[in-house]
Formats: C-alpha cells, structure tokens, sequence
C-alpha cells in the first residue's frame, strides 16, 4: 500500500481474503443447472411467469436425475433471534442455491438476494437465473459467497 492509498483509507490487499471457489462437483452441477435452464428456455422462450419456469426446471432436473427441492425455507435470524423465514425457488443436490426469476434484467437486488441466501444456509454458490431473455447465456449469473 502506498503512502497516497494510507490517506485515502484504502485497504491493503490481503491475498487470503480473495474468493474462494467452489469444489469442482458443485461447479458440475452449476453447468448442469444451467444445461437444464437452457433447455427449458429453448422450449418455452421468454415471457411466462417466474413459476412456470420454476415447474418446467423442475420437471428438467428429474429427467436428468439432478435431485433438488422446490420453494426451501431459510430461516432468517437477526442477532441471535430467528424473525422469519424467506424461500428459495430450489436448492438443488443439497448445495447449489438456484434462484429463477423473470425480469426486465437483473437489478442489484437479485445479486444480494442470492448471497443473503447463500449466507443464511452457509452454501458457496448460487446461480441467478432470468429466462426473459432472448438468449439464455445472457441470463445467466453465478453468484460465489466470499
């Protein structure tokens, strides 16, 4: 860190507080989510509601033999104090978050969205997917907890 970097009250870089990456089986299974999301897209193209996708995914994963569960509760605690619980669309093979969404495009509140879950529940990664696209790579966010 330079003298300049010290006055404006930059940060040092510290090499051990860089992201950590998900194991290799989870990033498999991120590319097949994604393989199954492209294939829904590919079947009903954009412009349905968020839940029809969510039930079309669904019927994806289990032609492929991906387990998953649909609409998990994640507690929310607030300093020691659980104050509710949120849902996430599907947590698929016990450690992939899959959040789906039809949107416009992704907002920033999407992105904090997935990492709140992945907070809540200690999972690594997330995917945000929005299929009100016209090509799905474009729908497409991995979110890493770091």
């Amino acid at each position: 860190m330079t003298d300049a970097d010290s006055r404006r009250g930059a940060e040092p870089q510290n090499p051990d507080r860089q992201r950590t990456e998900p194991d290799a089986e989870t990033d498999r299974l991120a590319q097949e989510v994604i393989g199954a999301a492209i294939e829904v897209h590919r079947a009903l193209g954009p412009g349905f509601l968020e839940s029809l996708y969510e039930q079309a995914m669904s019927i994806e994963l289990g032609l492929l033999g991906i387990s998953f569960e649909r609409q998990v509760p994640v507690a929310v605690n607030y300093k020691g104090h659980s104050i509710g619980e949120s849902r996430l669309d599907l947590l698929v093979e016990g450690k992939l978050v899959v959040e789906l969404k039809a949107v416009d495009q992704f907002a920033p509140i999407h992105t904090a969205q997935v990492m709140s879950y992945l907070k809540a529940t200690g999972h690594r990664l997330g995917l945000l997917i929005n299929f009100n696209v016209v090509r799905l790579k474009d729908g497409v966010k991995r979110v890493v907890l770091s």
